[in-house]
């Protein structure tokens, strides 16, 4: 835990910036850990010599990283608590940049294949009995009649999330449902648009069951094969032409 002495006071300069430098170094030296509670915002303020202004632009910082919960109140559970939740923090930071084109749609895609074939590989191997449970949930949630498009797409998204969090692998995981929750409004965008909803939503049930069928397998290969057909086949028939603009 950080004492007193950790919280010396920073240059001026950029002085929201600092603060943050301060708090990840602390995090880094193992002198913050998850579940630590920060200072209030007074005693930062005057612990590091800068104004609460800046405190609480880092703050903002942070929990937009998914690093911190900001816990409202006066009692012995408020203050900011220093929480793992890095999927949060990238899906977030992947929708904004994906929006403002920082990142093209090619090349989320090709991530997406990169990312989800190896979590699909890695969960053919490890999941477990629950992992499989919650796949097939949302398989057979797809399956029923006049699901709307918006509950279809949640659990299109909801499915991906559980074979990338059956992977065994967090990091992989945590990067793969950050890209995958980041496309979620644009795929939604694109079942809205598509005129034979069911032929579509027919087709996607199909390659969801076979990537399905490969984890239940454990056939690595297949598993990896099947995911990474399914994401750029829907990309380049179905995302590309919903999204073209009309000549």
């Amino acid at each position: 835990m950080a004492g007193p002495d950790d919280w010396e006071p920073v240059a001026r300069s950029r002085t929201y910036e600092l603060v943050l430098t301060r708090i990840e170094q602390l995090i880094l030296d193992g002198r913050l850990k998850v579940g630590d509670r920060l200072p209030p915002e007074r005693e930062l303020s005057e612990m590091l010599g800068v104004s609460r202004a800046a405190i609480r632009e880092a703050l903002r910082v942070l929990e937009a990283q998914g690093a911190l919960r900001p816990r409202v109140g006066t009692g012995p559970d408020s203050g900011n608590v220093i929480i793992a939740m890095p999927g949060a923090g990238l899906t977030q930071f992947l929708r904004l940049h994906i929006a403002l084109a920082h990142f093209s749609l090619d090349d989320v895609v090709e991530a997406r294949a990169v990312l989800e074939r190896s979590s699909a590989r890695l969960a053919a191997e490890h999941a477990r009995a629950d992992d499989l449970a919650r796949m097939r949930e949302q398989l057979d949630r797809m399956d029923a009649a006049g699901l709307p498009r918006e509950t279809f797409n949640d659990c299109d998204t909801d499915f991906h999330v559980a074979i990338a969090e059956a992977a065994g692998n967090r990091m992989v995981a945590d990067l793969t449902v950050s890209v995958r929750n980041a496309v979620r409004q644009t795929l939604l965008t694109v079942f809205h648009r598509v005129e034979d909803w069911e032929a579509v939503a027919t087709r996607l049930r199909a390659e969801h069951r076979a990537i399905y069928d490969a984890v239940v397998a454990g056939e690595v290969e297949r598993a990896g094969e099947a995911v990474e057909a399914h994401i750029r086949s829907v990309h380049r028939d179905i995302v590309v032409p919903s999204l073209s603009p009309v000549s």
